[in-house]
């Protein structure tokens, strides 16, 4: 197991549900956003996401989805993705143990046909979940976004006592449209699932308040530690791919070198960089001092 640490930014390589048993404090997280493999045959840096069987594949999240549980501190809040085949049966599973306040989707352009003989899939479907529905964090006022019927259209409310125009601005409904993450964007990298720090974005600024504690135990390329960090929060990612790691370990500025490799985001075939620059482009390095690279074989 390796721990990577730097101002209130950690990073664990290893096995999800092991790290998640040993290292993270019982009723400790605030907010936790988890993108697990869906089983639906990616391929991540040579590790394929499918399991033997439907049923396995399920077993395998009910089991880590039971630990995330366990994390979440008294007011805590959880959003889960995952693929649209398997979301009713975790849907049903999380019901048992926490309050679903919305079922969200992230709807999405496609630039090509995605099917010719169905209806192509263009969302994916996120679970909205808290520990109380009595005690929870909601920052409505941060996640605010253009009432565009009402703004555009100048429309009059006539059932007030004064009649007043509506609000130009609301608290985004329950249909996301953020585009996915594509090649030329400067947040690209390379990872079959990459989700947008749009995304995100809203995720942590609507449940978290400065300060608090976000877990991503499937971190990927770690959009979740970098829309965390930007917004003051504290953060614990895991993540089993070496390469990634990386990927991590660069955007929330926590090291500059793995291994006695320099890291920096691999430049793209139409930069100047791709001819032999070595520029590197840390989202955050700027604001941050180098970090210890270390193993830990148990956690602190």
């Amino acid at each position: 197991m390796e721990r990577h640490e730097n101002k209130g930014m950690t990073i664990y390589m290893g096995d999800a549900m092991d790290i998640l048993s040993s290292c993270i404090p019982d009723a400790s997280v605030n907010l936790i956003f988890a993108d697990p493999p869906y089983n639906i045959g990616k391929n991540f840096n040579g590790r394929k996401d499918k399991w033997e069987s439907d049923e396995k594949y399920l077993d395998w999240c009910y089991r880590w989805l039971s630990l995330c549980i366990a994390k979440m501190s008294p007011n805590g809040t959880f959003y889960l993705m995952a693929a649209t085949q398997n979301m009713p049966f975790l849907d049903i599973f999380l019901r048992k143990h926490l309050t679903v306040l919305s079922r969200i989707v992230w709807s999405y352009d496609s630039s090509g046909v995605q099917a010719k003989r169905y209806f192509g899939s263009l969302y994916e479907p996120i679970l909205h979940c808290v520990k109380n529905p009595d005690d929870y964090v909601f920052n409505a006022d941060d996640v605010m976004v253009e009432a565009k019927t009402g703004a555009t259209r100048k429309l009059i409310d006539y059932r007030k006592p004064v009649p007043t125009q509506y609000s130009t601005m609301k608290v985004p409904g329950n249909v996301w449209s953020i585009p996915r993450v594509r090649y030329r964007m400067p947040e690209y990298e390379e990872h079959p699932t990459q989700k947008p720090i749009a995304l995100l974005e809203r995720i942590v600024l609507a449940s978290s308040n400065p300060g608090d504690l976000v877990l991503d135990p499937f971190s990927g390329t770690f959009t979740t530690g970098a829309a965390t960090h930007k917004h003051g929060r504290r953060f614990v990612g895991i993540e089993a791919e070496e390469a990634y790691i990386k990927i991590g370990l660069r955007r929330l500025g926590i090291a500059t070198e793995y291994k006695g490799e320099h890291l920096h985001r691999p430049p793209k075939t139409y930069e100047p960089a791709f001819s032999g620059q070595t520029e590197n482009l840390t989202l955050f390095e700027s604001n941050h001092d180098s970090s210890v690279y270390g193993k830990h074989p148990r956690c602190p």
